[in-house]
């Protein structure tokens, strides 16, 4: 089985491994909330992932950061939904810290990947 070269990247692994987090704690989520927050977050979660993997397809630097950049901003947007269910009290505070920094380790790579791809535009 030939294997791609996003499923190499480590921030894609571990966006994966996020997405996965998600969609276990959304599935905890109040049934008035599907179409709501526990769509919003699954379908960010998916987006860090599935655009790194796109990104890694396009052949200039430029386009791969851009592609870099989405993901960022969805693991932003993600950031964001995870502090509202905290609110909401959907999840407590363990679950918050967890994912919480599952982000922050998932934006860390994203963003040291993206410098990376900055460096090599020509």
């Amino acid at each position: 089985m030939r294997i791609f070269s996003f499923e190499k990247l480590i921030a894609w692994q571990k966006g994966r491994e996020l997405a996965i987090l998600i969609y276990k704690t959304t599935k905890l989520f109040p049934k008035d909330e599907t179409f709501g927050l526990t769509s919003q977050m699954r379908r960010c979660s998916i987006s860090i992932a599935s655009n790194l993997a796109e990104g890694s397809g396009r052949s200039s630097m430029k386009d791969k950061a851009r592609f870099s950049e989405i993901a960022y901003s969805s693991s932003l947007e993600l950031l964001n939904q995870i502090i509202l269910s905290f609110d909401f009290e959907y999840v407590d505070e363990i679950q918050y810290i967890q994912i919480r920094e599952k982000i922050t380790e998932v934006n860390m790579l994203i963003d040291g990947l993206h410098k990376s791809q900055i460096a090599n535009i020509k």
